[in-house]
């Protein structure tokens, strides 16, 4: 597949060279999916995501959601999964950051794991593959580069914002009863989920700052306030000291000097 520019100005194969985390996310599944073809099928069955198992078993196997993004259930799987983490997720990282974007890839999975144990808690063989994370990737792409072109079939220009909704179509319709659907739709509405929300929490968290900033400075401003008033009234009393003598002036102004002295001493401290 090839990526063009919105001005058809030229063209590249893939994004570029390959950036961290997805390079060893590459690494971690080719390992693990070569542990998968040198063991038994109970290595799959354990870290595969069983729902029906996971229930059953809870909760000893809470690690299914993460581990089960790991597994494939062969090399074509293993191949385009892995392909279109470099092709898509590669800018993506770039422009997120590596702890982000590997935060999101996670969250993604997850969040396919979560839609099939939610709506498929029966299913008794195992669900692996990056399908649900790498589908939170397209979102991501489609809301960076939507006005981008892609090649479809090296043949077809169409831009991103067209193309990757086409893409998830066809794969919804054209594939075969064994494919996790749930787990795709699941990594796509929690990455949807997350890039639209994510604004939105930044800005309630600066509100709840500025919340915060606003009542300490209102409370600075009273305790100013409240100092000067004292300040007035301890100054109105030391004028009636010098006129009539300390001896002269009320009980209430004694207590009011003493009370003063206290709050004071305790402001500069």
């Amino acid at each position: 597949m090839r990526s063009m520019n919105a001005n058809w100005g030229g063209f590249r194969i893939g994004p570029g060279s390959i950036s961290p985390v997805i390079k060893y996310l590459i690494v971690i599944n080719v390992v693990i999916f070569l542990i998968q073809k040198m063991t038994a099928m109970a290595f799959t069955q354990t870290l595969g995501l069983t729902p029906n198992l996971f229930f059953k078993g809870f909760p000893n196997y809470l690690f299914q959601p993460l581990t089960y993004m790991f597994l494939h259930g062969g090399l074509f799987h293993l191949f385009f999964n892995m392909f279109a983490l470099w092709m898509f997720g590669t800018e993506i990282e770039h422009r997120w950051g590596s702890k982000v974007f590997l935060r999101y890839y996670l969250y993604c999975g997850l969040g396919g794991a979560l839609f099939s144990l939610v709506f498929n808690p029966n299913l008794t063989g195992p669900i692996v593959g990056a399908s649900g994370a790498v589908y939170g990737i397209l979102v991501a792409y489609w809301f960076s580069f939507p006005n981008r072109y892609l090649l479809i079939f090296f043949m077809f220009p169409m831009r991103v914002r067209w193309a990757i909704p086409l893409f998830a179509l066809l794969n919804f319709v054209a594939s075969g009863p064994n494919v996790a659907h749930l787990a795709h739709l699941g990594g796509a509405v929690i990455g949807f989920a997350y890039i639209k929300l994510d604004w939105r929490l930044l800005s309630l968290g600066n509100w709840f700052k500025s919340l915060r900033v606003k009542r300490k400075e209102e409370k600075l401003e009273k305790n100013r306030q409240k100092a000067e008033d004292i300040m007035r009234r301890v100054d109105d009393i030391l004028d009636k000291i010098n006129e009539v003598g300390i001896e002269n002036i009320s009980r209430e102004d004694r207590k009011f000097l003493e009370d003063a002295s206290q709050i004071l001493s305790k402001k500069d401290k």
